[in-house]
């Protein structure tokens, strides 16, 4: 009977010891190839999606509007889009380009391959 005991003894034990880990922060994803990435947090930090072309496509709620930083692994140009009332406008992201502090994201609406007939913003 003490052998039954034992081993649930232990992976209680065990469990116990796991779930007192201290919480480490993972570290920012880097983008796939061909892909451009883009952070809620300055220094490529916090929450982040990952965009690759070609087409038209709509940040995600937690980015839209609230992108800190960028970087880019697309061998290609794409351009970050935002919305306005009877227009939009559209920022050129360069092949290969970062940015750890990106004032142009608290305008991000979308991403795409074309400027869609936006006008520079």
């Amino acid at each position: 009977m003490f052998r039954r005991l034992a081993l649930p003894a232990a992976l209680i034990a065990a469990v116990a010891v796991l779930g007192a880990a201290p919480a480490t922060t993972a570290a920012p994803t880097a983008p796939a190839a061909g892909s451009v990435c883009f952070w809620t947090g300055a220094g490529q930090h916090g929450t982040s999606w990952c965009y690759t072309p070609p087409g038209y496509t709509d940040v995600p709620e937690s980015l839209h509007d609230k992108a800190a930083s960028f970087r880019s692994d697309a061998d290609t140009a794409v351009y970050a889009i935002d919305w306005a009332r009877d227009t939009c406008y559209y920022r050129l992201i360069r092949a290969h380009d970062l940015a750890d502090n990106w004032p142009w994201g608290a305008r991000l609406d979308g991403v795409s391959d074309t400027t869609m007939g936006c006008e520079v913003g």
